[in-house]
């Protein structure tokens, strides 16, 4: 390959507009695709003389012309390929429409934009851990996102060695912490009541309810239609859920399934049903008004405007920022059937449609304080202390 010198280029960035030097490579399939080098911001060098002194003190000169060896190919030739091949027709565990762009965003904007012009067998597991630590402590992202991101570049590294692009994995050596500090806000069957009595919409006042005695996912509660509801059985169907403006796959395997539907709330469906205009068997049980039915209301806007207000009317302590949403119905039906109501925890299970039990019990059940300061008692009963104190 001739000796090349690259051209500069003003790019829009979040930064603001940044020199880039633009050159070519020959990727490990043999097609000589484009890369970009960052030079600095067009502030700090206005004029192109200044951008190519940048260059030259960067070694941007020699390094574009430091051609790998056969097989050594960089870290955003190995990161396209793994988005190619996990995510296309040939992939052997297909990705919802939801996770997509998730894992693009994680992959383009953080692994790609930090290791991207690396021959990717160069990068060091050291290297790795202490980039994803300064995440943390000068990044401020949280230690289960940066746990995702050491997943996508373990698996970037396994799908290459799969494709011989590369013979090692360095993220096999590289820790992380993965433990939530996250706790979902519960609220009791009291604060669901005043909730209710606060919504004088017939239409939010059975989404809370239904959302709050099935605990559907709010994606998939949006995507019912009444062909859905099976009155006689007894029983809701979940088949999909509302994700970016259509109908896709449900989160998990397991998530395909059914709820139960107790004749109580059976009632209030079947009152909400007489009074919608939307009532066919194809129409959403829970449409957008201003849409006309044509898609489902909205969540977002819902939670804002009507389920956080009435939640905090409720007596609900919600701090500003702090998440709270149709979701949160869910984890306090789970927490409240463990723990208040003693229902076996594979059939609580069951209801959540959960595919591990320990889920069940590590996210969506929280310690309950009366239980366990009973249970406090009663051992101290058994070791024979007396339980009034003088």
């Amino acid at each position: 390959m001739a000796y090349q010198r690259g051209s500069l280029k003003k790019v829009r960035r979040k930064e603001g507009e940044t020199w880039v030097l633009r050159y070519r490579v020959t990727s490990a399939d043999g097609r000589r695709v484009e890369h970009i080098a960052t030079v600095g911001l067009v502030r700090d060098f206005p004029k192109d003389r200044d951008a190519w002194r940048e260059v030259d003190r960067l070694g941007l000169g020699v390094r574009i012309n430091d051609t790998p060896a056969a097989g050594r190919v960089s870290f955003h030739f190995l990161a396209e390929h793994y988005l190619k091949a996990d995510f296309g027709a040939d992939a052997v565990r297909p990705k919802s429409a939801n996770t997509i762009p998730i894992v693009e965003h994680y992959v383009r904007d953080y692994l790609i934009k930090r290791f991207g012009e690396r021959i990717a067998e160069d990068i060091k597991p050291l290297e790795i851990q202490k980039w994803l630590k300064s995440l943390n402590e000068t990044g401020g992202l949280a230690w289960t996102t940066i746990a995702k991101l050491r997943g996508l570049m373990h698996r970037i590294y396994k799908i290459g060695i799969l494709h011989e692009h590369v013979a090692k994995n360095p993220v096999l050596y590289v820790e992380t912490r993965s433990k939530s500090t996250y706790r979902a806000i519960l609220i009791t069957p009291a604060h669901t009541l005043a909730i209710l009595k606060s919504l004088p919409s017939p239409l939010h006042y059975t989404l809370v309810l239904t959302c709050a005695a099935t605990a559907l996912r709010s994606s998939e509660i949006l995507a019912l239609r009444w062909a859905d509801v099976h009155w006689h059985e007894g029983r809701i169907q979940i088949s999909k859920r509302w994700a970016k403006g259509e109908d896709g796959e449900t989160k998990t395997d397991v998530s395909d399934g059914y709820v139960p539907l107790h004749p109580v709330l059976a009632g209030h469906l079947r009152a909400w049903q007489r009074q919608t205009p939307h009532a066919n068997e194809t129409d959403f049980v829970f449409p957008s008004m201003r849409a006309r039915g044509r898609k489902p209301l909205s969540s977002s806007v819902f939670v804002a405007d009507h389920l956080r207000p009435a939640a905090k009317k409720a007596g609900v302590h919600i701090e500003d920022g702090q998440r709270f949403g149709l979701h949160n119905l869910r984890h306090s039906l789970s927490n409240w059937l463990v723990n208040k109501a003693k229902v076996e925890p594979k059939t609580v299970q069951g209801i959540l449609r959960h595919a591990k039990i320990q889920t069940t019990l590590d996210l969506y059940t929280q310690e309950d304080s009366d239980e366990t300061r009973a249970a406090q008692g009663e051992f101290l009963t058994a070791v024979g202390m007396s339980t009034t104190v003088n």
